[in-house]
């Protein structure tokens, strides 16, 4: 292992704000390194490839989501950390030195991309590119909201960009409106406290891409989709309010998305590399996750911290 990002889910895992975490704990679900031993049976992997693995080690490879290669939905997923694995050994992330993957579950790099900035695709690239896909919403002239500017707007930003969308920043923090327009690209900014500003805006987006974990009124969102709109929220806030009529007034649809399946996740980064695209990291060493999990948690980050592990975790 030689880069891994710092996910907000490994604090909220690190913390156990969605109960069920098992101490001793090993986060990080997005990291990617260079291949140094091989089994005799892998076939598409071999020593020296450049590879990542994201946010799930396992699946039952029987069910219908994996018929589907959807291994994130399957039942008997196996997370990267915090889960159980076949042997019924717990599972450890990527803040290691080293990792033992089935070839199945890690995805090639491509040379052109730099593996720090990389890695947090693993977990925030697929997170966003799948439900742009799934959705519709990769077609180029279409109007995408993205909600929040952190570790996964900022790449929803660039991967809806490159599919010729007219993206949208809505984010409660005016302050962000110049890094939104000038350095990632976006074509306009909304406020989402200012009501003159989302007023304006109603009926004039066909999906909006959710990333905010917070608890946040929905209501205004639904506003801002025109006739048959789409609204996909990709965090995890405790509840939201739902209201109904609004959607039934409009065909419009709320719905969810979590990471995406192996095949997707291949073609994702290989999207990646011919765009050009990457997170935007700030590489810390082994000995600042902590101070990095409170600057997180306070949102002090453009847009993703990526510990260097090969440089900076001695190991044992």
């Amino acid at each position: 292992v030689l880069y891994c990002g710092i996910c907000h889910s490994d604090l909220h895992s690190i913390k156990n704000e969605w109960g069920g975490t098992k101490y001793p704990l090993v986060p990080g679900h997005e990291f990617v390194g260079v291949v140094t031993e091989v089994g005799s049976k892998v076939q598409k992997i071999r020593i020296g490839d450049r590879v990542g693995v994201g946010c799930l080690v396992g699946a039952c490879h029987s069910c219908d989501d994996c018929a589907r290669d959807l291994e994130n939905y399957c039942p008997k997923m196996i997370g990267t950390y915090n889960s159980t694995y076949y042997d019924r050994t717990p599972t450890h992330g990527g803040y290691s030195n080293i990792m033992v993957v089935n070839e199945h579950f890690a995805v090639h790099i491509p040379n052109n991309l730099p593996l720090d900035a990389a890695a947090p695709l693993l977990c925030a690239g697929i997170t966003t590119y799948s439900p742009l896909k799934y959705f519709g919403l990769d077609k180029p002239n279409l109007n995408v909201g993205v909600v929040g500017l952190g570790g996964l707007g900022h790449v929803a930003v660039k991967f809806a960009k490159a599919f010729g969308a007219k993206v949208t920043v809505i984010s409660t923090s005016p302050n962000k409106k110049d890094e939104a327009l000038q350095h990632l690209g976006a074509d306009s900014f909304l406020v989402s406290r200012d009501q003159d500003q989302m007023q304006a805006a109603m009926g004039t987006l066909d999906g909006i891409i959710d990333t905010v974990s917070a608890v946040h009124p929905i209501l205004p969102l639904i506003g801002l989709l025109k006739s048959h709109g789409k609204l996909v929220l990709l965090g995890s806030p405790k509840a939201l309010e739902l209201p109904v009529m609004p959607l039934l007034m409009g065909r419009k649809i709320v719905a969810g998305s979590g990471i995406g399946g192996m095949k997707e996740t291949q073609e994702m980064i290989d999207f990646a590399a011919k765009h050009n695209i990457t997170a935007d990291v700030e590489v810390i060493s082994m000995d600042y996750v902590n101070t990095a999990m409170e600057r997180l948690e306070k949102a002090d980050v453009k847009y993703r911290f990526v510990i260097d592990i090969g440089n900076t975790l001695n190991a044992a």
